[in-house]
């Protein structure tokens, strides 16, 4: 028996907190190295100068390790409350583009939020109520 499987609460949790980080900085990378990349050209020059950008190695690291972190949940973790737990990238990225790039939150994010929120605990709820199928 894994690590995991002996302590799956804690374990999912861990899972999710390193994919939610890893997302994070995948999103704001991506977000930063394209601001970076404007004016947008198609030459030689261009490929060069968005290549001494570090965002853009920030967001591929950031992509494949939520990547292995998300298959290493998937093998661990129901399906359900997973695919739904993945979706705090949105909540998180939000947050993180108000506070770290002053972009505005408005009362259809806030709504979205609170039905992303509102699903991760309805089905965290309905897979704790369900009989285990061996």
């Amino acid at each position: 028996m894994s690590a995991i499987a002996g302590r799956p609460g804690r374990s999912y949790m861990l899972g999710f907190l390193v994919l939610m980080v890893f997302d994070a900085v995948a999103q704001i990378s991506f977000k930063l190295a394209g601001t970076n990349a404007l004016p947008l050209e198609l030459s030689v020059a261009w490929i060069f100068r968005l290549a001494a950008h570090p965002w853009v190695y920030g967001a591929i690291v950031g992509y494949l390790g939520a990547f292995f972190a998300w298959m290493t949940i998937l093998k661990y973790a129901p399906i359900g409350p997973a695919f739904a737990a993945s979706h705090l990238e949105i909540v998180i990225v939000l947050i993180l583009s108000h506070s770290l790039l002053g972009e505005h939150i408005g009362a259809v994010q806030l709504v979205g939020c609170a039905l992303i929120l509102s699903g991760i605990v309805c089905l965290g709820i309905s897979e704790s109520r369900s009989p285990v199928i061996a």
